[in-house]
């Protein structure tokens, strides 16, 4: 099975630099000229498909993904549902629901949705921004989810990928419950040995990869930048003046992707490597140098091949 993988496009004209249709585009070519049997996103194509920005309507940028060369596949990021309804998000993205699963090639593709905060006993989905009192990190895999996980994974055909936009591996930023996520993987491993196989997430805007009781996950970088608390002015006035985010961002030449292909318990990533914008570096702002995991940042998506024992 062979599949072109992308996190945290992030289109949001006058926002936003690198999350344009050239970028689309230029995934939408790759996919196609590598054999790639699908497309898949890690969440944040977009801050609300229902939104004109800038004299374009968001959804014809939606509708350009959905009917890409190859099949494409949405999994929800926290910000796709910043200005649009959760409900109307997965109709623009033809999402039976947050979380769903597609059998293909013999491996089950699981999209897992913890974009979810917890209040007065409740679990609550993210929806037009009602998440950002709690922070960016307020995600939770809701019980009943869990359970479907549980199920869907044991009744998989083959070996399953998990794609979620928070991680499931990180302790201090990842899912609130993400060692109960843990506990169903490993679980199923050891009824059955390579029932999971792969975690992708996106969200933190790195490149990272870890082997966690013989299971592979992987922090998708975004396609466009990586954001930054602390503002910088290393970027031209008229670009700070036409764009409302770039000072926040530090900004990728090229649109980082990757093509996944998987056989038997082997996983083998075809990545990119870019360059910083302008050569603007996060090492020049003032912000640290990493995240809260430690992870520095860079321009790529690395390659790997990788057999799971």
């Amino acid at each position: 099975m062979k599949f072109l993988m992308f996190s945290d496009l992030h289109h949001v004209p006058g926002a936003f630099m690198g999350g344009d249709r050239d970028a689309l585009h230029r995934m939408q070519r790759h996919a196609r000229e590598a054999g790639c049997e699908f497309m898949i996103h890690g969440g944040d194509f977009c801050h609300g498909p229902s939104q004109t920005l800038m004299g374009e309507k968001i959804a014809d940028f939606v509708g350009e993904y959905n009917h890409s060369p190859v099949p494409a596949y949405h999994a929800l990021g926290n910000h796709d549902t910043d200005n649009t309804p959760w409900e109307e998000v997965l109709r623009y993205y033809n999402m039976p629901d947050g979380h769903y699963y597609f059998d293909h090639g013999g491996y089950r593709m699981v999209v897992c949705d913890p974009n979810y905060f917890y209040e007065d006993g409740k679990y609550i989905h993210f929806s037009m921004a009602n998440n950002a009192k709690y922070g960016p990190y307020c995600n939770y895999m809701p019980p009943e989810q869990l359970a479907w996980l549980e199920e869907t994974i044991a009744a998989a055909p083959g070996p399953c990928v998990l794609v979620s936009h928070e991680s499931f591996e990180r302790e201090a930023d990842g899912v609130k419950n993400g060692a109960e996520v843990r506990r169903i993987i490993n679980g199923a491993n050891r009824r059955k040995a390579g029932s999971v196989l792969l975690c992708m997430n996106g969200h933190y805007h790195r490149d990272y990869i870890r082997i966690l009781d013989n299971v592979c996950y992987w922090d998708v970088n975004s396609v466009s930048y990586d954001w930054i608390d602390n503002s910088h002015s290393f970027y031209p006035e008229e670009l700070r003046e036409k764009i409302s985010c770039i000072s926040n961002t530090l900004v990728y030449n090229d649109p980082l992707h990757a093509v996944v292909t998987l056989e038997g318990n082997t996983i083998t990533i075809e990545g990119m490597e870019s360059s910083m914008f302008m050569g603007i570096t996060r090492e020049m702002t003032d912000n640290p140098p990493c995240d809260l995991s430690g992870r520095p940042v860079r321009p790529v998506i690395q390659s790997a091949k990788i057999t799971l024992g």
